[in-house]
């Protein structure tokens, strides 16, 4: 029983889209598709691309930024130690320009900081992010699907005949991680205990979840990093509106400053502004980006501790393969302490998190929900779609959450 959507070609077809929403949203339903096609053989719990549903979903609103730029400005506005250091700034080029207004010199400075750029280069860091994972992993669950969906019984050709196309090595260039859990997802098929094929799911999706965050980690870091702001390059173009007739000989004399460390007290205003910007810029992004909703307004915060228990397939685990694999990605094993990743760019606590969410989570029916309504899923596989339509799609969301 093929299903046509989920052919490689279909697959590079999404991928290769230009426009990073519509991308994003074909992308969100293809994973809903192949987790569903997954799930059939295995049962209704969650495989990888339930998982990449859900994320995916959460990196589209990340893409599209809804909401995002007001909220930013309110809070930087609204951030004391801000303002504080901006008026330090204000008065020192006043010492400097007295013709110049107060209230210029500050709008000058924010245009040039545009704090909402950092917005714009995270959303595009997610994106990139969002279309490597699909192009590569997606692309290889459809294969899988096309080869061995079907198969009444065991046909170790077929997956052999698969399991070949992929490349040897590990990540990031290599397969060998994608093609031990395709393995995992084939013999889980066929078997019947449910404590057995409960582990054989969560060692394939802790593969395919070493293997994807291994690839992502250039992304990631992009990503969370979108926030810095180099203080030379700011204030040389601010310089070159406020003083523009400075000559070229007063432009080298500030950067041999520069380079043997003797700051002029505007560089000290300057560092010192960039410094509580960045800092709450990164807070901001890693409110917005590290967090992950579930459907029935089930809301993860990366940076905690996850909430709950470990299902009860997954309580007592037998499996060698799999204790092998969680004793390299969780510190803790068998206890949610400390799962929390307060550095999403850190790999080793990015995986601990998702070892322990994916064991967690693995039998939440609700997870297998679709991720969109009818209405917007005719809209998203016409390429129709607008501004007013995108901010509608995350229906759990609550006014003012983390997105």
């Amino acid at each position: 029983m093929h299903h046509p959507y989920h052919l490689p070609a279909e697959v590079d077809r999404i991928a290769e889209l230009h426009d990073p929403v519509l991308r994003n949203l074909q992308i969100t339903q293809s994973y809903a598709e192949l987790s569903a096609q997954i799930a059939g053989r295995t049962g209704r719990c969650a495989n990888w691309c339930t998982f990449a549903t859900w994320a995916s979903r959460q990196a589209g609103q990340s893409i599209r930024r809804e909401d995002v730029r007001a909220a930013l400005e309110q809070v930087l506005n609204g951030v004391p130690e801000i303002q504080e250091a901006m008026q330090g700034l204000v008065a020192m080029i006043r010492q400097k320009r007295p013709d110049q207004d107060a209230e210029g010199i500050r709008a000058l400075v924010w245009e040039l900081l545009h704090p909402a750029a950092a917005l714009e280069r995270a959303g595009e860091a997610v994106a990139r992010g969002n279309q490597k994972v699909y192009a590569e992993i997606g692309r290889a669950f459809a294969g899988f699907l096309d080869a061995c969906l079907a198969d009444p019984a065991p046909n170790p050709d077929h997956l052999s005949d698969f399991c070949n196309r992929l490349r040897i090595g590990d990540p990031p260039d290599g397969q060998d991680y994608l093609r031990r859990a395709f393995t995992r997802y084939y013999q889980a098929f066929f078997v019947q205990d449910a404590r057995e094929k409960a582990q054989l799911l969560l060692l394939a999706n802790l593969e395919i979840g070493f293997h994807e965050q291994t690839r992502l980690q250039p992304e990631i870091a992009a990503a969370l990093e979108a926030a810095v702001v180099d203080p030379q390059d700011f204030s040389q173009r601010l310089f070159a509106v406020l003083f523009p007739n400075r000559s070229r000989l007063a432009y080298a004399i500030q950067l041999l400053l520069h380079w043997l460390g003797q700051r002029t007290a505007i560089d000290r205003s300057i560092e010192q502004l960039l410094q509580r910007i960045r800092h709450h810029l990164r807070l901001f992004l890693t409110d917005h980006l590290m967090s992950l909703r579930f459907p029935a307004g089930k809301l993860l915060q990366l940076g905690h501790d996850l909430p709950g228990t470990f299902p009860e397939n997954l309580r007592q685990l037998d499996n060698a393969e799999l204790l092998a694999l969680l004793a390299r990605l969780d510190p803790t094993p068998n206890d949610l302490r400390d799962s929390g990743a307060t550095d999403w760019a850190d790999l080793q606590e990015r995986l601990h998190y998702i070892a322990d969410m994916f064991r967690c989570s693995q039998e939440e029916v609700t997870l297998l929900e679709a991720p969109f309504t009818a209405e917007e899923l005719e809209k998203i596989k016409s390429g129709v779609w607008n501004e007013e339509f995108t901010v509608s799609i995350p229906r759990s969301a609550s006014p003012g959450a983390p997105n």
